[in-house]
């Protein structure tokens, strides 16, 4: 075929996608387009199945297709939807979540109870990571081809990480690999380093910063201190270099009220809080359930987890994979709270999951389309998805959180 073409863009998919069709139904997927749109593309990648392609030109632009505001929209692969106006960005992002749930896991009854937005449109990352180049540039991933490219305005961090990134300055040919930034709400920043050599690496920044580098998961504090405390819903959590935490202050707080406010219902005398992390939902969980077996593989993340919630003596907490620890835990377990990675649950777990017969099951998911293929193993095994609730953790981008009950 030939490498430009017209095409009509009949629907927008996971990924950040619009999927339009050609003369002879070969699927096109391309990014930066809305459903109704004619559009000029170039070929990509051809596969058998389908093409990727670029976007060259808007011919017939959607009535609601506002300006992007980023100068790299349209190239970086970090922001997906600046050119779609919010409301309708959550319409999309419902919409992408039941095609996922329906094609995927054969599901047609699908319960979306609510969409809650995330209180802020932009700058509302507490965290941001770029690679570092050979000349020591801070950079992001192109869309079409996963390529670095040096980074100049990026909209989406908390003010001080927005202050700060642009200020670092690196030697050429210094051993880091990633460059992580965090800040909490009182503004406190940390720059997490991640290398793979042995020698500490020289740096100046005009930033007042925590600095620590990690290599083969051993953190060295290098400047500040190692940890920054985040407060969501006035809990105050230490949060490791190492350790994961929600990038959307205002996006975990309606996790935990959401999550809180399902389990409370279901009335559990012993919960388990898989991939517990830091302790985000056995903070609020722990005095309103009378047993909590907590499970984490990151040892990070573990140590925080028992500083977090010391003051509790109902909790119990495990390190390791969670199929390899359910097994060996005790009987009477009656409801399962799961916070997996984009990975998901896969089948070992959900398998383990299962052997256990819990009577209801939490599952907090950052994409769909893994959830989807747990969700039809599980219907299987004899669970009903019940309803689902989103929570926009990730405005401009296709990312989807969601909250899902299942019950045996």
């Amino acid at each position: 075929m030939e490498k430009q073409f017209r095409l009509t863009i009949d629907s927008l998919v996971y990924e950040g996608f619009g999927l339009g069709r050609l003369p002879d139904d070969k699927a096109v997927f391309m990014p930066f387009v809305l459903p109704g749109e004619e559009v000029i593309g170039e070929v990509i990648e051809e596969k058998p199945g389908h093409i990727r392609a670029r976007l060259l030109s808007v011919e017939k632009p959607h009535p609601q297709r506002i300006q992007p505001r980023c100068a790299h929209f349209g190239f970086c692969g970090g922001c997906h939807y600046q050119h779609i106006p919010y409301e309708l960005q959550l319409q999309y992002k419902e919409e992408i979540f039941r095609e996922q749930l329906q094609r995927i896991a054969g599901l047609n009854d699908i319960v979306v109870s609510k969409v809650i937005p995330s209180d802020e449109e932009w700058h509302y990352r507490n965290s941001l990571t770029f690679e570092l180049n050979s000349h020591g540039k801070l950079c992001f991933s192109d869309i079409y081809h996963n390529l670095s490219f040096p980074v100049s305005d990026c909209h989406l961090p908390m003010t001080e990480i927005g202050e700060a990134w642009p200020l670092a300055e690196f030697e050429p040919g210094v051993d880091i690999q990633r460059v992580e930034y965090r800040q909490n709400d009182d503004g406190h920043l940390m720059m997490v380093l991640h290398g793979t050599g042995t020698e500490m690496p020289e740096l100046s920044t005009e930033a007042a910063v925590s600095i620590v580098h990690i290599q083969n998961n051993e953190e060295v504090v290098i400047a500040g201190d190692g940890s920054l405390f985040m407060t969501v819903r006035d809990f105050e959590f230490k949060v490791s270099a190492n350790s994961f935490f929600q990038t959307n202050f205002s996006g975990a707080g309606a996790l935990v009220e959401n999550v809180l406010e399902i389990i409370i219902k279901k009335r559990p005398k012993h919960l388990l809080d898989g991939y517990c992390g830091v302790g985000l939902f056995s903070a609020f969980l722990a005095d309103r359930v009378s047993k909590i077996t907590a499970v984490e593989y990151s040892p990070s993340a573990c140590d925080d987890f028992a500083e977090n919630l010391d003051a509790f003596n109902n909790i119990s907490l495990y390190q390791g994979k969670l199929e390899q620890i359910i097994p060996h835990l005790d009987k009477d377990i009656d409801c399962i709270l799961v916070d997996p990675p984009r990975a998901g649950l896969k089948r070992d777990v959900t398998s383990s999951i299962v052997s256990r017969n819990p009577g209801s099951l939490v599952y907090v998911s950052c994409n769909p389309a893994t959830l989807a293929r747990d969700t039809k193993y599980l219907s299987e095994a004899g669970y009903h998805l019940e309803s689902s609730i989103l929570v926009d953790m990730f405005p401009q981008t296709f990312h989807i959180e969601s909250i899902n009950v299942f019950k045996k």
